[in-house]
């Protein structure tokens, strides 16, 4: 959410940002609201203020001049109960478009209308190439006897699945080694709920705009979290915390959860684009100064390189283009890594910046002892690894001609020492 004296101040960039991401905001309508109900709210105090100042008149008056007060102060009453009916009927459209209100990109975010006009930053790591016609990741997954996508669709429908034996003890190898790297270097793991109340999800931002993505569990009012930045980023919702306690560090694995509403007939072949999966996410809570937010915006894309360097997969890193950014995100980092059988580079990481956008609506705020002032803290999150979508490039790169799969020397430790599955 965005502060609406910054909207106040400077609407035609809240206009640019609008534009620049993609979104429908109505600007000029939104101050109009704002204006309504600042003179309305600042007439209720005159009100009150001339109350009080009757009200204790009153005993010191007689006859007419005792008789008109009475008459003002009943005035005043009615006034203020149709200035609160006026409150009533305003606020909930002024806070419905606040909250539609984008977050300006940082100003080397390169603008585009999509996916496709993301900026490539630097590519790393060799491409493999065979010498053998190699197998897609559900042709090996299936001679290999570790997926089973036939009879996840018949139990729950399309883009379901099930891991097998090997399988799912590389799908756990991987989720260990990523939440291990994480601990390692000082990130606190937190077990997390996936079950989110409203607030969480309108706090961080899925909220209004993600709804369709989102299982929703109505009879509850609860929301399967579609990833872990919910519980993480909310976990301090509406608390004040001290300044030597930032930054926060935290990492969780979770099950996540997205309808992918929307997507028919995209990505509907293997693993790609799926309803459920398994994810380390990293989130970091810092103060309210830029060059702090990019200092961890650096660290926690740093820190996703690290796991993919270290399991000797090639990826590039882009700047996501503006109408490829979120409402509440100032900048975004993809890691794309390498896919043989889709031919391209494909995203498996977002490491995302929010400056105050999520803290704002959570209510996170932190003691600032030199203006002894609480102010609102600063956002970031990243995911460290996801699978079963990352198995498609090791399932893919790490295959040999015979049709067995080489294990990563990171993962052997957690897969017994198995070296390969075959």
């Amino acid at each position: 959410m965005i502060d609406i004296k910054e909207i106040r101040e400077n609407p035609d960039k809240f206009k640019k940002a609008a534009k620049d991401k993609g979104f429908d905001v109505n600007i000029d309508k939104l101050l109009e609201l704002d204006k309504a109900l600042k003179l309305e709210k600042q007439r209720l105090q005159d009100i009150s203020t001339e109350k009080n100042r009757i009200g204790k008149s009153i005993p010191k008056l007689s006859g007419e001049e005792k008789q008109s007060a009475l008459v003002t102060l009943s005035n005043l009453k009615v006034e203020e109960a149709d200035r609160n009916e006026s409150i009533k009927n305003n606020q909930p459209e002024f806070d419905a478009l606040v909250f539609q209100v984008a977050q300006p990109a940082d100003d080397d975010v390169p603008i585009g209308k999509d996916d496709t006009e993301n900026v490539e930053i630097r590519k790393e790591g060799e491409i493999r190439q065979f010498n053998f016609e190699p197998k897609d990741h559900v042709q090996l997954g299936l001679a290999l006897g570790i997926i089973d996508i036939e009879r996840g669709v018949k139990l729950a429908g399309t883009r379901n699945y099930f891991l097998k034996g090997d399988g799912t003890l590389l799908h756990w190898a991987i989720l260990r080694f990523a939440m291990d790297c994480m601990v390692e270097k000082g990130y606190e793991p937190l077990s997390v709920p996936v079950l989110m109340k409203d607030e969480a999800m309108i706090g961080t931002g899925f909220f209004p705009g993600a709804e369709e993505q989102t299982y929703r569990m109505e009879k509850d009012q609860l929301n399967l979290a579609g990833t872990a930045e919910v519980p993480l980023t909310a976990y301090h919702m509406g608390e004040i915390l001290n300044a030597e306690e930032l930054p926060k560090k935290y990492v969780a694995l979770s099950s996540c959860f997205r309808r992918e509403a929307g997507a028919a007939g995209k990505d509907t072949y293997g693993l790609y684009r799926i309803h459920q999966f398994d994810k380390i996410e990293q989130v970091v809570i810092c103060k309210n100064i830029a060059e702090v937010s990019n200092k961890f915006h650096n660290e926690i894309l740093a820190n996703a390189e690290a796991v993919m360097q270290a399991l000797e997969l090639p990826y590039r890193v882009v700047n996501v283009c503006s109408g490829d950014l979120g409402r509440g995100q100032a900048k975004k980092f993809d890691i794309e890594a390498w896919m043989p059988s889709r031919g391209s580079y494909c995203e498996t990481h977002s490491a995302s910046k929010f400056y105050g956008f999520q803290a704002r609506r959570l209510n996170l705020r932190y003691k600032n002892a030199a203006i002894k002032k609480n102010i609102f803290c600063h956002t970031l999150n990243n995911t460290v690894i996801a699978s079963p979508r990352i198995l498609i490039p090791i399932l893919e790169l790490y295959q040999t001609e015979d049709g067995s799969v080489t294990i990563p020397k990171a993962l052997r430790p957690y897969m017994n020492g198995k070296k390969c599955i075959s």
